[in-house]
């Protein structure tokens, strides 16, 4: 069962990491320099939906798993890697939450209203806040790696 727990954590991290990585350094600037904003923020729009329907899951996943392991050794007994690993975790979840009730809702709103330039501006703020997770996930697996 450990073996079944860590796994579901290291494939749910890579899920997401792994589907913002892609959305920043290989959608967005593709999109962004082949297609007009009528075509692109709906593309972004609706392809960011369906990663961060992902995203919810793999939040799930990585919060029941995490804390089973940590739960399983004794939070004393657990290594100070774990508990920054938790730590950055916690604030990942709730930076999503904000990019996803935020910046996301109002781009879906921007796109319904055919306001572009609010558009871009959403998917702008979206970008910057998933590269700041993707830094935080970043630390959040040196930590386990170089201090467990």
């Amino acid at each position: 069962m450990p073996a079944l727990i860590k796994f579901l954590h290291i494939a749910a991290a890579i899920v997401w990491l792994g589907g913002a990585s892609f959305m920043l350094f290989a959608l967005r600037p593709v999109a962004a320099a082949q297609l007009t904003p009528p075509q692109r923020l709906p593309l972004i729009t609706q392809v960011m939906g369906r990663f961060f329907a992902l995203v919810w899951a793999a939040i799930a996943v990585l919060l029941l798993t995490g804390l089973a392991m940590l739960l399983a050794v004794g939070m004393k007994n657990a290594p100070t890697g774990w508990h920054l690993m938790f730590g950055l975790g916690v604030l990942m979840f709730a930076l999503f939450g904000h990019l996803y009730f935020g910046p996301f809702r109002r781009l879906k709103q921007a796109v319904v209203a055919a306001n572009w330039p609010e558009g871009g501006r959403r998917v702008g703020q979206i970008a910057t806040l998933a590269l700041v997770n993707l830094v935080l996930g970043a630390l959040a697996i040196a930590a386990v790696v170089f201090l467990a």
